[in-house]
């Protein structure tokens, strides 16, 4: 019996590993294209508005649809979800790796991003019927949200250690092992999970969230990119319009695609802006910086991709250690420290300059690795605690796709506003700064001034970004109970980890 009882773990902890390979991807093709931009922008040649497309089109996609697709899989089926998506995750790898214009590669990160869109809630719920120790679950549920959490952080240091020999493409083509792997073994180890969710997915409420983002995200860019036009801001318009009807339609429905009503809890409302604001600024400071390393200073990709390392090893050793953190000072201790290190850090890269900073850089991302380390473990357990019992599941979905929409949502605004100051402050020569460093015949002083420009463009950005996290920080300072949601002490003591 215990022989029996110890196999059948050991397989549940391989069906585990499995799960994760395909999470792991999920969360890393949302940053590796940081570090390699540089190459994609000079074998390619996007425009400003193109290359900002390029770079979180996947993550717009995966965050419009992850509620969606989590509803979808409820009725039909998670490992069936699972291996559609893989397929369609593993396709648009492929394409985008052999992509020969800005638009191609666009168009498979999109539909890299409708399969990532089935995985991350699939994952999860399969993770859970896979466990059916609560002790166990609980295990296994931190170790998704870490991974998810390193994918992000290791994202531009494995592109550039493959830049570094390989073309831009291979970022994409690793995708593929890891894909065959799990459409492989998948269904051989895992089972398949319905959890019979009632009513049906509301098609409009999808066309409203998808309809709205888009086009608010698309105004955002353009005006960057081109300035003030008309089309641009009656897509911004349309765009807000659409959100609004769709809040306000899922306040109507008896099975809302997104649960409105949990708002009213001060304490969810805080987790879920942390959720976004994490990424928001985590997106917009490592896609600037990595510019900063290679087009300003001229570092090399290899050594560009060295020094985000101790950053990252920062983030996931804190990953690692924030349940021990949250044991000895509290959830709302923790989440404050959280912002006042991810804005500190971020402040400190108002150091860099056109000829040097290599230094505060890797200080500044260590000292906000610690807050995106405790943001990404602790904000969905906030959530999920701050939320009614009955609607922990819509919690957890809804952080979620707070991580995911505030990915695409750093690049699209605070990347836009980088390059709004660029396209103010600079030469006039060209968009970017790469396409300026490459137009034939640019001056020296063209050059010089676009590197100033763009050194001004990443201090005005990571100081809104810095303002941002101080901000929330007084506001969970304000808005969170001293002692921590009830549910949340209740479930600490009862999802303590166990030995294995």
């Amino acid at each position: 019996m215990d022989m029996n009882r110890e196999r059948t773990s050991a397989r549940t902890w391989f069906g585990l590993v499995i799960v994760l390979g395909p999470v792991l991807l999920v969360a890393m093709d949302a940053s590796v294209l940081y570090l390699a931009m540089p190459r994609v922008i000079a074998d390619l040649a996007p425009s400003a508005d193109q290359a900002l497309w390029i770079l979180d089109s996947y993550g717009f996609v995966v965050g419009s649809l992850l509620i969606a697709f989590g509803n979808l899989g409820d009725r039909y089926g998670r490992l069936r979800l699972l291996m559609i998506g893989a397929v369609v995750f593993g396709t648009g790898s492929v394409g985008a790796a052999l992509s020969p214009t800005p638009e191609a590669l666009i168009g498979c990160r999109v539909l890299m991003g409708l399969g990532g869109a089935t995985l991350l809630p699939s994952s999860l719920a399969v993770i859970g019927e896979l466990f059916a120790d609560p002790r166990r679950r609980a295990q296994a549920i931190g170790i998704f949200a870490a991974t998810f959490a390193v994918g992000f952080a290791i994202g531009p240091v494995v592109g550039g250690l493959l830049l570094s020999r390989f073309p831009w493409g291979s970022v994409f083509l690793i995708n593929v092992p890891v894909v065959v792997g799990f459409l492989v073994l998948g269904p051989i180890v895992l089972r398949e999970v319905r959890a019979g969710r009632p009513g049906r997915i509301d098609v409009a409420s999808v066309a409203l969230s998808a309809g709205g983002l888009l086009l608010a995200v698309y105004a955002v860019k353009d005006v960057a990119a081109h300035g003030i036009a008309v089309v641009p801001m009656a897509a911004g318009l349309a765009g807000t319009a659409l959100l609004v009807w769709f809040v306000r339609r899922q306040r109507t429905l008896e099975h809302p695609l997104m649960d409105v009503g949990l708002f009213r809890d001060r304490v969810f409302t805080v987790a879920i802006i942390t959720s976004a604001s994490t990424l928001v600024v985590w997106a917009a400071s490592i896609y600037l910086t990595g510019i900063h390393l290679q087009s300003v200073l001229g570092l090399p990709v290899l050594i560009a991709a060295l020094l985000a390392l101790p950053g990252a090893a920062v983030l996931t050793l804190t990953c690692v250690g924030t349940p021990v953190l949250v044991r000895r000072i509290g959830a709302r201790a923790a989440l404050i420290t959280a912002h006042f290190c991810m804005g500190a850090g971020l402040l400190l890269l108002l150091t860099l300059t056109a000829t040097g900073g290599v230094g505060p850089f890797v200080a500044a991302t260590m000292i906000a690795g610690v807050g995106y380390g405790i943001s990404f473990s602790l904000v969905a357990d906030i959530a999920v605690s701050a939320a009614p019992s009955g609607r922990a599941g819509a919690a957890a979905a809804l952080a979620e796709t707070g991580n995911e929409l505030g990915h695409a949502l750093g690049i699209a605004l605070l990347g836009s506003l980088a390059a709004l100051i660029f396209r103010l402050l600079g030469p006039d020569v060209a968009g970017t700064l790469d396409e300026t460093l490459r137009t034939p015949g640019v001056s020296a002083a063209a050059a010089d001034r676009a590197r100033e420009a763009f050194v001004t463009g990443l201090h005005v950005t990571v100081a809104v970004g810095g303002a941002l996290c101080l901000a929330l920080g007084v506001l969970a300072l304000r808005w969170i109970p001293r002692e921590g949601p009830p549910r949340q002490r209740e479930s600490a003591e009862e999802t303590a980890p166990v030995a294995p």
